[in-house]
């Protein structure tokens, strides 16, 4: 898949997952931030089914969507993916503001949309201001969004299982928000939905604007220059006796 390929997929995903939120962001919004009835229905499983040890799990996988170790994982993500020690760093560098720049665009639709948080009696960790869309959700999927980039870039081998391993972890710090009981369920839909169309507009950009030097060789068979076919065609309309 060439780079214009990917620049389009991520675009047309990261498009959706726009549209998506906004919708959801308008009936929240509509709705004054009460609670949707699949809010109600799921907050209240999630509180008849808290075992001691689920909570303590819940918790620990929680604890990873927040603080240091998003931004850990985008560093070691942009050395992963790297050649030289200056492309390492850039890459790195990329991570942080793709990040950096979604989380502090959610905290601004967080002040717009001030969603109160579920009953704070059911609550089972600690949190902290508006509800929607969840901060953990949000950092962690977009951190995953980044990894997985890295990668599909990068990994010589084991792609697939990474991809899952990664995945999985980033769709698990928004479930465990909700069973935690400190966010709606909407909450981290919205959040999900945020970091896709993120981390969509973001990747698009780089396929568009990042030089060519910049992509790992190992992707080199798969990933072509943005112009590569326009070079090609100029080349032959020039040339047509070749």
């Amino acid at each position: 898949m060439n780079r214009r390929s990917v620049a389009d997929l991520a675009g047309s995903v990261g498009l959706g997952a726009w549209a998506a939120f906004g919708v959801l962001t308008m009936i929240v919004i509509g709705r004054g931030g009460s609670p949707l009835s699949p809010d109600d229905q799921l907050l209240a499983w999630s509180l008849g089914h808290r075992p001691d040890e689920w909570l303590a799990l819940a918790r620990g996988v929680t604890a990873t969507g927040t603080g240091v170790v998003p931004y850990a994982l985008v560093v070691l993500a942009g050395i992963f993916v790297g050649r030289t020690a200056r492309h390492r760093l850039a890459a790195a560098l990329l991570g942080l503001v793709c990040l950096m720049a979604g989380q502090a665009l959610r905290y601004g639709v967080m002040l717009l949309v001030h969603r109160p948080r579920p009953p704070r009696a059911d609550w089972a960790t600690h949190a902290s201001g508006w509800s929607f869309p969840s901060g953990h959700t949000t950092t962690a999927a977009l951190t995953a969004c980044i990894l997985v980039v890295a990668v599909q870039l990068r990994a010589p081998r084991g792609r697939t299982l990474l991809t899952a391993v990664i995945t999985v972890w980033g769709l698990a710090v928004g479930l465990t928000r909700a069973e935690l009981a400190v966010h709606w369920s909407t909450d981290v839909l919205g959040g999900w939905l945020f970091a896709a169309g993120w981390a969509g507009l973001c990747l698009c950009v780089a396929c568009w604007w990042l030089p060519d030097r910049f992509v790992p060789r190992e992707a080199g068979a798969t990933v072509e220059p943005m112009d590569s076919r326009e070079a090609v065609e100029g080349r032959a309309a020039q040339d047509p006796g070749r």
